[in-house]
């Protein structure tokens, strides 16, 4: 829709003419299932006689009023935009509309509860939407105060980013609160939580000694599985934190965290109001893997409070920065101060190895990325923007000095409270607390795309004494900056006790293609040689071909969680490179994935496996070594401690993979409790994956989901039901599936994901074939007549990648030059799914 995509040149012209005082928003929740009343008032000050507009996505317009005049609202809205002419120098602005609620996690989404009937509302604005709520000057350097005044049901609770008022009666069954103004804030950072909610309280002293009132809320239906209480101790843990790292009290009046259903990404920093994904209130067990990631989303958007929240980028090309900085603090935070002292290893195994696969994508990018439009942001949430720049400014961090980059950040949060910032404002902070001139690494790290690679070169004498020692630093041709890098040489030898300890660390400057160490020459050669050690460097590792012996022999042997999970992405890296066979990393997984004590780190390495036995094993031998995977994956299950993470991660995994009849028998055999594992139990949630797997496999259907359904009605058993659904292993129930993704337009976006993840569950990807030319047919419509969200999710999830052949690959290059440089962000996604197919079937040569 023309309007929808606004442009950084058109933000910059509207930044130059108007400042932003003030917004007020009545909003009238009692109007029905469509829509809602929304009604603003906003005051602006104005370059006399100029003109601009305000974003406003509707359903209808009923009344424009400036200063006074009544405008034709035909004349000058067009459903996203109201154009606003001959400003005078101080503005008041009215516009009286009827908005809609959204089911697809963008705007105001509603959402009805199945259990029981009630209804449950929440915002999400990032990055453009709260013009889908109210009329809104949509840019993140308009900063104004925000007050609310919302008509709902009674018995509702009602949350804003100002604490929640008394309400006040408005007629049968209504209430109306009247919320206190914001500090001034961002847009994109205001929130409306509201519907029946349940919530536990508490409360926290601020390190100015002021009492800031904790919230923690969820649905009726599921508050019985919300663990409030762990939830307000790493709250009050990161709190801690970040009021004595960042010298600057929280900056907000109250705290509250919601976990709100259909959240389409883990959670969002709205200011005092946070919003996080309902599937983290655990109403099955969960892997300790989703635990700790629980608790870094936690206090990665405690982290937002000041960084994004009180200081706020002025444009979206800084958003790399708002979210690395998040993502690198919330590490640090868990490491240091919580119960997660290994958040560093699970940094490494979960966000780097998200961060190298972007980088190695045709569509990698700088950090500092150029946005020209709401387009660009979009497809800018990704690894680069979060996980690169994390793990670029922890290679900052180490090169500056940890106390001297608080120090910088003391100082800028200081300096710019409430207001909007660049990166060089600071930079020029952490040069000056750290002495060091950060131009040149600025320009290497940020302004460039593309990972190094880091090695090592060594010889040794007859005694096994090293007599030359080198770090050799190459890049991708395409992308051949060679970087600075503060990092770590560890010797790793085997003890007593038959492990792997590090007996020597070595830190040191790389720069350039090849950095001598002369410090290691005397020294006897150890077992293993790990470059990067401690993971401070950005860049993927290989090892020396003697220390590569050890590794594969001795993987599960290396005492310490980091460097294990350093050389567990070694191997992936090489595998999924095509630098070594495929089945190796298998074999390699299997041999060594039993004697993993990381719970996240785990989790990682059964999905790239996964991965490689769907894509990357020769497809001549995939079938024979998936099946000995699983048989190994289900001997590992029952091996495993009672009761224990990995039985649980195992278990769930050997369903997944579950192929032959007696793999399938041994799911049947669980799920209907004829097999027990000491210390497992088959949960609600862990029902479900057991039966889609026999859905798939063809030993279930449609009436054993729907009793299944019948016995668990709630909403996550229907997006359970909907993905077992879409796995029935027919062309009419594939076909009924893509319909209802692709055509139909009426399932949520969960219902949607859920879905799509169960179309792709196909056994024979000869059942999927069809499919692909519907795909290219469908593209663009999908594209130019759904949401975002919506769009993205069939986009990216309906890409053919079962299809891995030169067939597929050339269809998609037809489609790719039908629609030319139209559409970036679309090409974009289209780029890195084909990339999908290259990588695997280089990795396919590579095995045989």
């Amino acid at each position: 829709m023309p309007g929808l995509n606004l442009t950084r040149d058109e933000a910059r012209e509207r930044a130059a003419l108007i400042n932003v005082e003030s917004y007020e928003v009545q909003l009238d929740l009692t109007r029905g299932e469509k829509v809602f009343g929304s009604t603003t008032t906003v005051r602006f000050d104005a370059t006399p006689g100029g003109s601009t507009f305000i974003d406003a996505v509707t359903d209808t317009v009923h009344s424009v009023t400036l200063n006074g005049a009544e405008l034709d609202v035909s004349a000058v809205n067009d459903g996203v935009r109201v154009q606003l002419q001959q400003l005078a120098a101080h503005n008041e602005l009215t516009i009286v509309a009827d908005a809609l609620y959204m089911n697809t996690g963008e705007g105001l989404h509603r959402f009805v509860d199945p259990v029981d009937g009630e209804v449950y509302l929440y915002s999400q604005f990032e990055v453009p939407d709260s013009r889908r709520m109210f009329a809104v000057f949509e840019q993140p350097d308009l900063k104004a105060t925000f007050s609310f005044t919302v008509t709902a049901p009674d018995h509702w609770d009602v949350v804003s980013n100002s604490p929640t008022p008394t309400p006040s009666p408005a007629g049968e069954a209504k209430a109306t609160w009247v919320f206190s103004p914001t500090a001034r804030i961002s847009s994109y950072i205001t929130a409306l939580i509201a519907g029946p909610y349940q919530a536990v309280r508490s409360e926290l002293t601020s390190s100015d000694g002021r009492t800031i009132t904790l919230g923690v809320f969820a649905r009726k239906s599921i508050m019985e599985h919300l663990d409030a209480e762990n939830i307000f101790t790493l709250t009050r843990q990161g709190f801690e934190f970040y009021e004595a790292q960042f010298g600057t009290p929280y900056p907000f009046e109250k705290y509250d965290q919601l976990f709100v259903p259909e959240f389409n990404a883990g959670a969002m920093e709205n200011a005092g109001a946070v919003t996080f994904l309902e599937s983290y209130v655990f109403r099955s067990r969960p892997t300790d893997a989703m635990v700790e990631r629980r608790a870094i989303t936690i206090l990665h958007e405690l982290a937002h409070m000041w960084f994004g929240d009180l200081v706020t980028m002025r444009w979206w090309n800084d958003l790399w920065l708002n979210e690395s900085f998040a993502e690198f603090m919330s590490a640090l935070a868990a490491a240091e101060n919580t119960e997660f002292t290994q958040a560093w290893t699970t940094f490494s195994s979960m966000e780097k190895s998200w961060a190298y696969r972007q980088d190695q994508l045709p569509s990698t990018h700088p950090i500092k990325a150029e946005i020209n439009d709401l387009e660009d942001v979009q497809v800018n949430f990704d690894g680069i923007t979060y996980a690169k720049g994390a793990s670029v400014l922890r290679q900052l961090v180490a090169w500056v000095g940890q106390e001297e980059f608080m120090a910088g950040v003391r100082e800028y949060f200081a300096k710019h409270a409430f207001s909007n910032t660049e990166l060089p404002d600071l930079m020029r902070e952490l040069e000056a607390s750290s002495g060091r001139d950060l131009a040149e690494w600025t320009s290497l790290w940020l302004e460039t795309a593309g990972v190094n690679k880091l090695e090592t070169e060594l010889a040794t004498d007859a005694d096994g004494t090293i007599t030359s020692f080198a770090v050799v630093q190459s890049a991708p041709a395409d992308y051949p900056t060679i970087r600075p890098h503060r990092a770590a040489i560890g010797f790793y030898s085997m003890n007593d006790a038959g492990k792997l300890v590090r007996t020597h660390r070595e830190e040191l400057d790389v720069a350039g293609p090849r950095t001598e160490v002369d410090a290691l020459l005397g020294k006897k050669r150890p077992d293993l040689v790990l470059v990067n050690d401690d993971d401070l460097a950005y860049a993927k590792i290989r090892l020396d071909a003697e220390s590569l012996k050890v590794a594969r022999a001795h993987l599960k042997d290396i005492e310490e969680s980091l460097p294990r999970t350093l050389v567990w992405g070694a191997a992936w890296d090489a595998a999924r490179d095509g630098e070594t066979a495929a089945r190796d990393f298998v074999e390699l997984v299997l041999r060594n994935i039993g004697h993993e004590s990381d719970s996240s780190v785990v989790l990682v390495i059964l999905r790239q496996l996964g991965t490689v036995l769907d894509y990357y094993v020769d497809a001549a031998d995939r079938t024979q070594i998936a099946a000995v995977a699983a048989d190994d994956l289900w001997a590992l299950a029952q091996d495993a401690v009672a009761g224990s993470d990995k039985q649980l991660q195992f278990v769930k995994t050997f369903a997944l993979r579950s192929r032959t009849p007696e793999q399938l028998d041994a799911v049947a055999a669980l799920l209907l409790g004829e097999k027990k594992l000491s210390g497992l139990e088959v949960d609600a949630d862990l029902r479900w994956e057991l039966l889609t797997a026999l859905v798939a496999g063809g030993r279930a259907g449609q009436a054993e989901i729907d009793a299944e359904l019948a016995s668990d009605d709630t909403a996550n058993g229907r997006l359970a039901a909907e993905l077992a659904q879409a796995a029935l292993p027919t062309p009419e129930a594939k076909q009924t599936a893509w319909s209802a993704i692709v055509h139909d337009g009426e399932l949520s976006n969960t219902h949607q994901r859920s879905a799509i993840i169960g179309f792709n569950r196909a056994h024979d990807p000869e059942l999927l074939k069809p499919f692909v030319a519907q795909y290219f047919e469908s593209v663009t419509g999908v594209w130019e007549s759904k949401s975002w969200e919506i769009a993205q999710q069939i986009i990216v999830g309906l890409f053919p990648l079962a299809q891995t052949s030169e067939s597929t690959l050339q269809a998609t290059d037809e489609f790719l030059d039908r629609l030319g440089s139209d559409s970036p962000a679309l090409r974009r996604m289209m780029v890195e799914s084909r990339d999908g197919i290259v990588r695997a079937l280089a990795a396919q040569a590579a095995d045989h």
